[in-house]
C-alpha cells in the first residue's frame, strides 16, 4: 500500500476509496509510479484522463488513414482539429526529447488495468467539446491570440530540463500551453480546468468497484479533491453551448447593414457606391487572399479565398475557410502517407507547412481569420465612404 505523498492522494467517500495519482504527461517516474500503484493496490477500476477519441488514437496509429478531410472541413472542426495537433506536437517533442512516449502513464494505466483485470474507465470529456467550449469563449482578436500563443509554444526549439519538465507536474498539459494566454482571458479556466475538473470528478466517482485508482495530470488534482464531494451532470458539462442570440442579431445586422449602405450609396450616389462596393471586395477579398498564401496555398486557393471573402463575409453561416478548404483539397488531396506522417511532421514548423493535411487546415484557419479581419477594415471603410457622400 503506498503512503499518501505529494504525487499520491486517498480520498474516502460513500464507502468507496479513491486514489489519485498526479502525473507529468511526459515523464518516465509517472509511467513508473502508475505501475507500481495499480499493481500494489489492485484496484477494482482504473480511471485514466482520455477521452475515446484520443484513446483510440494513442492504440491505433493508423486511426489518421480513415480521416475524412472534406468532412472535417465541412463540418467546420478544421482549426478545432488543427489546435488539438499543434498541441499533441508539443507533449510528443517533449516525450522525443526524454525517449519516452506521450502520454505513457495513461498508456501503462491502461495496460496495468488490463493486467489485473480491473474495468478501464476513459475519465476526460472529448477534446473538441473542451476546444469548442473554449473556442466559443473568446472574440475575433482572441481567436487570433490563442492560434498565435499555441504556435509560439509549440515551435519553440529550446530544450526542456529534467527539473523543468518535474515542475510541469503542477500544471495540466493545456493548462502549460496557455498559461499565458489564460492570465489574459482568465474565463478560459473554466473550459480549460475547472469543467474538466467536474467532469473528471463524477466519472471517477462513477467508476465500478469499493477501490478507484485514477491516472490524471497533477494540476486536476486540488480541484478533484473538491469537486468529487459534490454532483455534476456529465450531460450539461458536454453541451456545446449555442451562440447567443444577441450575438447571432449582431451576426446578422452588421452584413445586413453594410448591404443597405452600400445600396443607399448607389441610389444617392452611384459613383460612391461603386467606391463603396471595390473597397469591400479589396479588404476582404485581400485579407482572405493573404491568410491563404501564408499557408502556402495552391495559386488557385489563393483566387478562391480573393472571390468567395466579399460574399461569404456577408453571410454569418458561411465562412472562406470552406471553399478554400476544399479547393485545396481537391488540388493537393492528402495521401495516405501525409495522415501516416502527421506524428513527425507536427514537430516543426517546416512539417506544418509541407503536410497536404495540416496545410489545408491552415489555410481554412487562416483564410477565416482574414477575411474576419478584412470584414471589419472593409465595413469602416464602406461607413466612412457612406458618412463622406452624406
Amino acid at each position: 500500500m503506498f503512503e499518501e505523498n505529494e504525487h499520491i492522494t486517498r480520498i474516502n467517500l460513500d464507502g468507496k476509496e479513491f486514489i489519485l495519482i498526479g502525473t507529468a504527461h511526459v515523464s518516465k517516474h509517472s509511467a513508473e509510479l502508475v505501475k507500481k500503484v495499480i499493481e500494489s493496490e489492485k484496484p477494482d477500476s482504473v480511471c485514466i484522463e482520455l477521452d475515446e477519441p484520443r484513446y483510440q488514437t494513442i492504440i491505433d496509429g493508423n486511426k489518421w488513414k480513415e480521416t475524412d478531410i472534406f468532412k472535417i472541413i465541412k463540418e467546420k472542426k478544421a482549426t478545432l482539429l488543427l489546435i488539438n495537433l499543434v498541441i499533441s506536437s508539443f507533449q510528443k517533442r517533449m516525450a522525443k526529447q526524454f525517449g519516452i512516449n506521450a502520454g505513457q502513464e495513461m498508456i501503462q494505466g491502461a495496460e496495468s488495468a488490463n493486467e489485473i483485470g480491473a474495468a478501464l474507465v476513459l475519465a476526460d470529456r472529448n477534446i473538441q467539446i473542451t476546444f469548442s467550449r473554449i473556442w466559443n469563449g473568446v472574440g475575433l482578436w482572441g481567436k487570433a491570440k490563442l492560434i498565435t500563443a499555441i504556435f509560439i509554444s509549440i515551435f519553440d526549439d529550446e530544450d526542456i530540463s529534467e527539473e523543468e519538465l518535474e515542475k510541469m507536474k503542477s500544471q495540466d498539459m493545456l493548462n502549460s500551453i496557455l498559461n499565458d494566454f489564460t492570465i489574459n482571458f482568465p474565463k478560459l479556466k473554466i473550459p480549460l480546468i475547472d469543467e474538466r475538473d467536474q467532469y473528471l470528478s463524477e466519472k471517477i466517482k462513477q467508476a465500478p468497484g469499493p477501490k478507484v485508482v485514477a491516472v490524471l495530470g497533477a494540476a486536476h488534482i486540488p480541484g478533484i479533491k473538491e469537486e468529487i464531494k459534490k454532483e455534476h451532470d456529465l450531460a450539461r458539462l458536454s453541451e456545446i453551448p449555442a451562440k447567443s442570440k444577441a450575438l447571432s442579431i449582431i451576426g446578422w445586422s452588421i452584413p445586413l447593414l453594410i448591404l443597405a449602405v452600400i445600396v443607399y450609396t448607389f441610389i444617392a450616389n452611384p459613383t460612391a457606391g461603386v467606391q463603396q462596393t471595390i473597397s469591400w471586395v479589396l479588404w476582404t477579398g485581400s485579407f482572405a487572399a493573404l491568410g491563404t498564401a501564408l499557408a502556402f496555398g495552391h495559386p488557385l486557393t489563393i483566387i478562391t479565398a480573393f472571390v468567395a471573402a466579399p460574399i461569404t463575409t456577408l453571410h454569418p453561416l458561411i465562412a472562406v475557410g470552406l471553399f478554400t478548404g476544399i479547393v485545396q483539397a481537391y488540388l493537393r488531396r492528402p495521401s495516405v502517407g501525409d495522415f501516416e506522417n502527421l506524428s513527425e511532421d507536427v514537430f516543426s514548423l517546416k512539417g506544418f507547412w509541407n503536410n497536404k493535411v495540416t496545410r489545408i487546415l491552415l489555410i481554412v484557419t487562416l483564410s477565416n481569420l482574414g477575411g474576419s479581419i478584412g470584414t471589419i477594415i472593409g465595413g469602416a471603410d464602406v461607413v466612412r465612404l457612406f458618412l463622406e457622400n452624406l
